[in-house]
């Protein structure tokens, strides 16, 4: 497997964890030391790792409520060999968000997301995919 596809496999895991509220997907993917960002409130806010994983421990799912996925890969930026920074859009219950997503290779563990920065692009209804 190149690294290419251990990168989208990587983003796919990211896209689970979310998906799904899965914290151990997201400690396969998040460096242990990363830390997320946002800027919406006018104000930098900043969340350390551990921080957002309680956060997404403790909500309900986007599959709970069997919402129908919209995940997008908008760009993928090379920096070098070991270094991407990706840009997505997903729907998470009624907010659409847009990452970017900082990328590093570690030759032990993979692609390790090193840092977030998100922003909360607008909401939306909640499409449900019928059982």
């Amino acid at each position: 497997m190149t690294r290419t596809d251990q990168l989208f496999e990587a983003i796919q895991t990211y896209l689970d964890a979310i998906y799904f509220c899965d914290v151990e997907r997201l400690d396969a993917v998040f460096h242990p030391a990363s830390t997320l960002f946002d800027a919406d409130n006018g104000e930098i806010f900043v969340d350390p790792i551990k921080s957002f994983r309680a956060d997404v421990a403790s909500r309900p799912s986007p599959a709970s409520f069997n919402q129908k996925r919209h995940d997008e890969i908008i760009t993928i930026d090379w920096l070098s060999p070991l270094s991407a920074v990706v840009k997505l859009r997903l729907h998470s219950r009624t907010s659409i968000f847009v990452d970017h997503l900082n990328f590093v290779w570690d030759e032990q563990k993979g692609w390790q997301i090193v840092a977030k920065i998100w922003h909360l692009e607008g909401t939306c209804a909640l499409e449900t995919i019928a059982a």
